[in-house]
């Protein structure tokens, strides 16, 4: 049998209910948990490593370089057919598409986890694990980048985010849809990744932030993070890419001083463009030099621009890698 590496990581998969605080906490191992599905092992030959037992929004710039060493040693060996990496679900999609960006492998790679902890009725944690495995072992899961499996679900990382706090039907792909789905067993997929961005990196630059837009914002805010030492700056923009006026007097001062400030929307599906010509438009933005971050999230923009800034500190360059080709 082939065999598939399972890295866990933490989030709720590994949690169980303190009865003390009556909340869920860091819990169970990976043994804890493959002791759940004992049907796995007929799938593949299973390994496991436990990296650690984190809930996500603990990870860290450093976190996620020391996880893709991991899955980089782990995708090297000839015997190793794919990965599943477990991992919370609050920042998974960031994991996820950071890892997409940043390795260059045909070898499967599937991030999962659960959105109820151990203790709680329901408990999902199981089946997307058995799921992920599922889709790890198929062959047409090759050359499709890294991928989200949820509910039978699968999801491609760079189109893939969490749409509700609490249902185990969260992960959604707003505007392409899954890329395929687990049933009876089998990986059936809809569609191939026409293109994917690959910038190599052995480290992120950390000073990126994500400023969100609404109605009335001055540019005290971002001044204070130019001021602050911050190399790029995520603007998510109303509608088409647009930013009040004041605002915008804000990212003129942040690109004088050197700053790359990487424009998306705050809503949920559509590309930014260049459709306003008004101060704080999208064609005034561009005009000063702001890049558009088509339409990916605030959240994904962010882990781009850091992995971007990582790579070259030249304007055209960084401007590059954000240019769409695919759609």
């Amino acid at each position: 049998m082939e065999k598939i590496v399972i890295i866990f990581t933490g989030g709720t998969i590994s949690m169980k209910n303190d009865p003390n605080l009556n909340a869920a906490i860091p819990s169970l191992s990976g043994n804890d948990i493959l002791k759940m599905v004992p049907n796995i092992k007929e799938i593949a030959q299973i390994e496991i490593i436990q990296f650690g037992n984190f809930p996500s929004p603990y990870f860290t710039p450093e976190l996620l370089i020391n996880l893709r060493r991991e899955v980089e040693n782990v995708i090297m060996k000839q015997q190793v057919k794919g990965v599943v990496i477990t991992h919370g679900t609050d920042t998974i999609e960031e994991t996820a598409y950071f890892l997409d960006l940043t390795i260059n492998s045909e070898k499967p790679i599937v991030l999962t986890g659960a959105m109820k902890n151990s203790s709680e009725v329901g408990y999902d944690g199981p089946s997307n694990l058995t799921a992920s495995v599922i889709t790890v072992s198929s062959e047409k899961a090759k050359n499709k980048g890294v991928l989200v499996v949820f509910n039978n679900e699968i999801h491609a990382a760079q189109d893939v985010t969490k749409t509700h706090t609490s249902s185990i039907d969260t992960f959604k792909s707003l505007e392409t849809g899954p890329i395929g789905v687990v049933d009876n067993n089998r990986a059936y997929f809809y569609r191939n990744i026409e293109a994917r961005d690959y910038i190599p990196v052995d480290h992120l630059e950390p000073r990126v932030s994500l400023l969100k837009v609404a109605f009335g914002m001055d540019d005290k805010i971002i001044r204070f993070l130019v001021d602050s030492g911050e190399k790029g700056i995520v603007v998510e923009g109303t509608g088409r890419g647009n930013v009040p006026p004041k605002l915008a007097e804000g990212i003129e001062y942040a690109i004088s001083k050197g700053v790359i400030v990487v424009l998306v929307s705050r809503c949920p599906m559509g590309r930014v463009d260049a459709s306003y010509g008004y101060k704080g438009g999208g064609k005034h933005l561009e005009s000063l030099g702001v890049i558009f971050g088509g339409n990916l999230s605030g959240q994904k923009a962010r882990i781009k621009l850091m992995a971007a800034l990582a790579y070259s500190n030249n304007y055209n360059e960084i401007k590059k890698l954000f240019k769409e080709e695919r759609t």
